[in-house]
């Protein structure tokens, strides 16, 4: 009962239009002042301990990163870089943008960011050599949604200092599903500009191919430095994130000298904006993490799902299908805070590893930035395409159903997210 009332409340501020952090807020509040006898004192305490978390402060450092990345430069070398690799195949500027668009996802750790950095140049490109809008939109919406799945992902951080799992052990799950799902999607791109033979680009030669990868070596070091410095104990993933944005602000500035230092606060302003948002967010969550736990309610789902016998298998379908149904009405960070303090208690009773859940929810929210209503990448990609929603939707499908394959791949063969921490000793 308990349960219903509060998620009744919730999606009842939500229906009417309202940001969810503050519909967050105020149904947990609503319900702890007229229904419970919680202490107020206890819940100023929760808020403040809730966000006393080294973790959190991973968050404003790799948004900095990014924001000095995208206006700095980075995407268009990696472009050219990647382009040259790939160009002459079939629907070589496609692939280009798959793989520019994990590159940039494994500097930027976030989908946004590289949706806006890539697509902004890419997609315009392949319409000036030959290519459908419709095409350019697909690959770039999809693609984009790697950045909240390679490392260092902003999402990935949400979920460790949600769950209080491992952020490296995270870090190096993500590896594996992120270049998995750039390969599956690098075969839908290619698949289909073969069958409809459109344009190649002249090989590259290999001077040109070394041109490239000495301009673009400078974005490509930030992987190597995060990733890097994590796995070599050199420092933790917080300590790599303000790491990636004094390397970030170096390189752009003094490097390859796109953003002026005039320019600087204004960076810093973006990204502050923007974290202070997300952290908006999170002090909501932990409320809501907070009622759901003084409430039992994951415990009563818990000792439900027991009493029904559910298997791994029927568990993992289920977290599937309601992890997909709120893509259709929340973002990631929101899917993530509210769901994860559920969903890891359960997944722990019942035997599934904490960094398989993880990457398995990240993939979820990932599809959900692909499709409809609230999929940010279609709108993001329909302000550059200059493109209706409805048709890029369409769009969008074919990309959109290997990911679904995906899903399913990671979510019943675990391996694929656990190999690589299980081989560096991490979980």
């Amino acid at each position: 009962m308990s349960a219903a009332l509060i998620f009744g409340l919730l999606f009842a501020l939500m229906l009417t239009g309202m940001p969810i952090s503050i519909s967050l807020g105020l149904s947990v509040l609503t319900f702890l002042f007229t229904m419970t006898d919680v202490p107020i004192e206890s819940v100023g305490l929760k808020l403040f301990s809730g966000l006393d978390n080294f973790g959190i402060m991973a968050i404003p450092f790799f948004i900095l990163a990014g924001q000095f990345l995208t206006r700095g430069g980075v995407a268009r070398r990696m472009i050219t870089f990647t382009t040259s690799l790939v160009g002459h195949f079939h629907g070589g500027l496609g692939l280009a943008g798959v793989a520019a668009c994990a590159m940039f996802a494994a500097i930027s750790g976030s989908s946004v960011a590289t949706v806006v950095a890539i697509g902004s140049i890419m997609m315009p490109a392949m319409v000036e050599h030959g290519y459908p809008r419709r095409f350019g939109v697909g690959v770039i919406s999809t693609s984009g949604a790697l950045g909240i799945l390679v490392p260092p992902s902003i999402i990935l951080v949400l979920y460790g200092v949600s769950t209080n799992t491992s952020i490296g052990a995270l870090f190096m799950a993500g590896i594996v599903p992120g270049i998995l799902l750039a390969l599956m999607l690098a075969t839908v791109t290619w698949f289909i500009a073969r069958r409809n033979d459109y344009p190649r680009m002249p090989k590259a030669t290999l001077r040109e191919q070394v041109y490239a990868f000495r301009e673009s070596v400078w974005g490509l070091l930030l992987i190597v430095l995060v990733l890097g410095g994590i796995y070599g104990g050199i420092f933790t993933p917080t300590e790599a994130a303000a790491v990636a944005a004094v390397y970030a602000f170096f390189i752009t500035v003094f490097v390859y000298k796109e953003l002026k230092l005039s320019e600087v606060p204004k960076v810093l302003l973006q990204a502050a904006s923007m974290s202070s948002m997300l952290l908006y967010i999170i002090t909501n969550a932990v409320l809501f993490s907070f009622l759901m736990t003084h409430e039992q309610i994951p415990q009563e789902m818990a000792a439900w799902i027991i009493d029904k016998n559910f298997g791994v298998w029927t568990f993992l379908l289920v977290v599937n299908v309601i992890l997909l149904a709120a893509g259709n009405v929340m973002d990631p960070s929101s899917i993530l805070l509210i769901m994860a303090p559920i969903l890891y208690p359960l997944a722990t009773k019942l035997g599934v590893n904490p960094v398989h859940l993880g990457v398995l929810m990240i993939v979820n929210t990932e599809v959900g930035l692909c499709h409809p209503p609230v999929g940010l990448n279609l709108y993001i990609t329909s302000s550059i395409a200059k493109m209706g929603i409805s048709e890029i939707t369409v769009a969008v499908l074919p990309w959109l159903l290997a990911m679904l394959v995906f899903l399913g791949l990671i979510t019943y063969v675990p391996e694929i997210s656990l190999w690589l921490p299980h081989v560096l000793g991490m979980i």
